[in-house]
């Protein structure tokens, strides 16, 4: 695995992750492995910066969220946490990029992630609010929040029923019970399962392949998808049309059928 260097690119001192830049992609693993990066407030607070660094960086064109050590997240740190809940642990503002997408700024740029081991709680709506996601074959989940006496806050109540249907959904979420790769597979919340140890692998070259596409072009099509998402098909479907004259006369479309003409591949270069 490639070593990682917390401050390649941001001046930010990450005490809970690490931070790489490798081409066009963000690299952010998360460093909490002897508590099985379990999610507290510096972690959580370190990785909305994060993700703020690379939506604001025009260089950066994919990220990778990933974890150190056997585990994705074990979820929320609660004995951290249990006298910050309702302190706005979880309040980002139209400036900031919420991990889990409930509030904060929108994001525009694709996020993958790579998970192992153990991923509960926070970890999977974390997964729900990525864009692709890559699961080894030795994953276990658990949306066990009201098995905690609180309930799901990440977005799961909302996310994990639109991927997997109400039916299908609902028994983890009522129950909190255990599921593996294959059946996260089969409840549409992961992208491809993996063997075992090379989740990061196939997660990095996702990402590498998403950062080859046209810059303007992905951000242009991930907001229209995540505004059918969110505000439906009908004002989606209303805003469509208003992407393209800006696609179509960027240096990106003619880029791309010149590579088409030459029969090569196409360097884009966001503009």
């Amino acid at each position: 695995m490639t070593t990682l260097n917390p401050n390649s690119h941001s001046e930010t001192d990450y005490t809970r992750l690490s931070v790489e830049v490798q081409g066009h992609v963000c690299l952010i693993g998360l460093n909490r492995a002897d508590k099985r990066n379990a999610f507290d407030s510096h972690m959580i607070s370190q990785l909305s910066t994060a993700l703020t660094e690379y939506e604001n960086n025009d260089a950066l064109r994919c990220a990778l969220i990933f974890a150190h050590g056997e585990h994705f997240t074990a979820g929320l740190d609660l004995m951290e946490l249990q006298d910050k809940l309702d302190k706005g642990i979880f309040a980002f503002d139209e400036t900031q990029i919420d991990p889990w997408g409930v509030s904060g700024k929108r994001r525009t740029k694709p996020v993958v992630v790579a998970v192992q081991g153990t991923c509960f709680t926070a970890g999977i709506e974390l997964m729900l609010n990525s864009d692709v996601v890559i699961a080894s074959e030795d994953c276990n989940f658990a949306q066990m929040e009201v098995q905690r006496g609180i309930m799901p806050f990440g977005g799961a109540t909302v996310r994990f029923v639109q991927a997997s249907g109400w039916q299908k959904a609902m028994p983890y979420l009522l129950t909190g019970k255990p599921f593996d790769a294959t059946t996260a597979d089969r409840l549409n919340l992961v992208s491809e399962v993996v063997a075992k140890g090379t989740q990061y692998e196939r997660g990095l070259a996702m990402a590498q392949e998403i950062a080859q596409s046209a810059p303007l072009a992905v951000k242009s099509l991930l907001t229209s998808a995540q505004t059918a998402r969110v505000e439906g098909n009908k004002q989606a479907f209303a805003e469509l049309h208003g992407y393209l004259p800006a696609l179509f006369h960027s240096e990106d479309a003619k880029e791309g059928v010149m590579a088409m003409i030459e029969k090569r591949e196409a360097t884009f270069m966001g503009r």
